[in-house]
Parts: structure tokens; C-alpha cells; sequence
């Protein structure tokens, strides 16, 4: 499998995929000021790369580059090599250590900063992010985007997606008008994550939406073993991009999925081993779900609209 296809099909555990996970409880980590222009909203963005999972042309204090919007990232990171080229005054630090766990459950110590971004018709003044190591997320022969955007900016904003056109929009909480085709899913807020309920071959799933990865279903190695995925059927080995590297993970097929009133057959489920961390994500539901729909989440309220599947099968 080549790289990009690597970064296509990375069995929905793309990233600080699967949410870089903090101890949340012992930091304080203040929210990002968003300015939006006279619209109330960026306009539609194009993806930056030719990716399932949106990325968008932003300036960091100056610099030009491409972020990923990953609402499965519970905070947002800018990559420490791309850290380290920023101008004096654009690498302010402050001291506090960041632990940081990713799917599989590795994990990095960095520190944090603050940065301004800009994107068309959107300011974000003194994002706090994480300096950590982000691998071939960042690299030049990777996804090339050395910072993520996640649920601290998506917590203030409603995220609209329309995967078919690969285009994305944030828009003002209180200028965005639900478009009327845009029905509202069965979500609810976990911390400040959107968490979704499934099934997997009949069996109830819970997974948190994560628009940082690419396939439609991650799950961990307990909740496959639950939803009866790992009962000898056949196995096949792959790899994910995961905080900072790769790492091994295992891909099952489940002959159906449902999500949000649609039916999936012969789903292609990536298997991770989940870190020993309270109210971990055990799955994870990725880009591949909105495939052929549109999408509008508000992590921050805790809702997701979605437009209805355009046929009741999607194999």
C-alpha cells in the first residue's frame, strides 16, 4: 500500500485519530477567541489535500500551510519541527507539560503555545496548542498539515462539511441556519467530543465522530471483541498514521454497520489497542460515514444535522 493510499484508507484511525487524549483535569486550557468577518462564516473551503478528511489553507503568524480539522482531537497541535521555523515572536511557550496519548496508546510529552490562525473570513486569536511530534501528518511526503484543529475550535463554531465536493465551512454558532434537506441525528456531548450510537452486526456501539479519520469505523480491541468481530473470521494486518507515527492495527470486515438512518454492508473495521485511560474513545466513526451526504456539527451544543442518505444501502 502506498503512502497516499495509506492516507486514504488508514482503517479510520488517521491522526491524533482516534483524539489525542489529555488528563484534561489537571490543565487549564483557556478557549480560542474566534473573530469571524461580516458573513458570520468562512466561505466554502476546498480541501487542501486529496484526502477523505478535510483540510483547509490557513496562515499561522504569518506562515502559510494546511491544517486538518479533527473533531476527533480533543485539543489542537502544531507539529514541533514547523514550531521551530515560526518567527521569535510567534513561538510564545508557555511550561506547562502536555501528555498526550494516541490510538494505541502511544504517548508524547511536549509543552504548549500560543498561536494566532487566520483563514478566509475567520481569525482564531491566542490558540493554545500542543507542541508535539505529528510524524507523517506533517511530513513533506505525508498528509503535510503541521497543525491539527480540534475540538477546542470546533467546541465555539458549527463545522459544515459536503464531503462529495470536498469542501468545508466554519461558521458563527449564531449565524448558522440549519439548511431545511439537514434532519438532526442521534448524538449527545461525551466531554467535547460528539458521540454516536451504532451497530455493528446488530450489536449497540457507541464511537465518537472523528473527522480526522478516513474509514468509516475504528473500533477498540474490546468493543470488536463485544460487537462479535474477532470470532475467527478472517484477519488481515494493516497500518494507521497515528500521533506521531504508524502503528500495526487489525482489519475485520462486519457485514453491516448502520449510522445516522443509513445501512453499510461489508465494512472494512480497523481494530486498535486502547489505551488504559478512563472514558477513551472505544470507537471511532470517520469520513467515510458522511460519504454521498452532508453534514453540520456543533460540538459545542452537542448536535449533529445530516442530510438523508441518498439510498438505503451503501455497500
Amino acid at each position: 500500500m502506498n503512502r497516499r493510499s495509506l492516507l486514504i484508507r488508514a482503517a479510520g484511525l488517521l491522526a491524533v485519530a482516534g483524539g489525542a487524549w489529555w488528563a484534561r483535569e489537571h490543565l487549564f486550557w483557556p478557549k480560542p477567541e474566534l473573530v469571524f468577518g461580516s458573513e458570520g462564516a468562512t466561505p466554502w473551503l476546498s480541501y487542501g489535500r486529496r484526502t477523505s478528511t478535510p483540510t483547509v489553507a490557513v496562515r499561522v503568524e504569518g506562515r502559510e500551510v494546511l491544517a486538518l480539522i479533527d473533531s476527533g482531537a480533543q485539543f489542537s497541535v502544531i507539529d514541533r519541527a514547523f514550531f521551530e521555523t515560526l518567527p521569535d515572536e510567534g513561538r510564545a511557550l508557555f511550561d506547562m507539560p502536555l501528555l498526550a496519548y494516541g490510538v494505541g496508546g502511544g504517548t508524547q510529552v511536549g509543552r504548549g503555545t500560543s498561536v494566532d490562525v487566520d483563514l478566509p473570513g475567520l481569525s482564531i486569536r491566542k490558540l493554545r496548542a500542543a507542541i508535539l511530534d505529528l510524524g507523517p501528518l506533517a511530513a513533506e511526503d505525508g498528509l503535510r498539515t503541521p497543525i491539527i484543529l480540534g475540538q477546542d475550535v470546533l467546541g465555539e463554531a458549527v463545522l459544515a462539511l459536503e464531503p462529495g465536493r470536498r469542501y468545508v465551512r466554519l461558521v458563527d454558532r449564531e449565524a448558522f441556519v440549519r439548511p431545511p434537506d439537514l434532519i438532526e441525528a442521534e448524538v449527545r456531548r461525551q466531554g467535547t467530543a460528539l458521540q454516536a450510537d451504532l451497530t455493528v452486526e446488530g450489536a449497540a456501539v457507541r464511537a465518537i465522530i472523528d473527522t480526522g479519520a478516513s474509514s468509516l469505523l475504528g473500533l477498540s480491541r474490546e468493543a470488536a471483541t463485544t460487537a462479535g468481530l474477532l470470532d475467527g473470521r478472517p484477519e488481515r494486518a494493516g497500518v494507521s498514521l497515528v500521533l506521531g507515527g504508524a502503528m500495526r492495527s487489525t482489519l475485520v470486515e462486519a457485514r453491516t454497520v448502520t449510522f445516522a438512518d443509513q445501512l453499510y454492508e461489508q465494512v472494512e473495521v480497523g481494530v486498535f489497542d486502547q489505551p488504559p485511560l478512563p472514558n477513551f474513545p472505544g470507537g471511532l466513526v470517520g469520513m467515510e460515514a458522511f460519504r454521498d451526504r452532508r453534514a453540520a456539527l456543533d460540538l459545542g451544543r452537542g448536535t449533529l444535522h445530516i442530510s438523508r442518505p441518498l439510498d438505503l444501502t451503501v455497500g
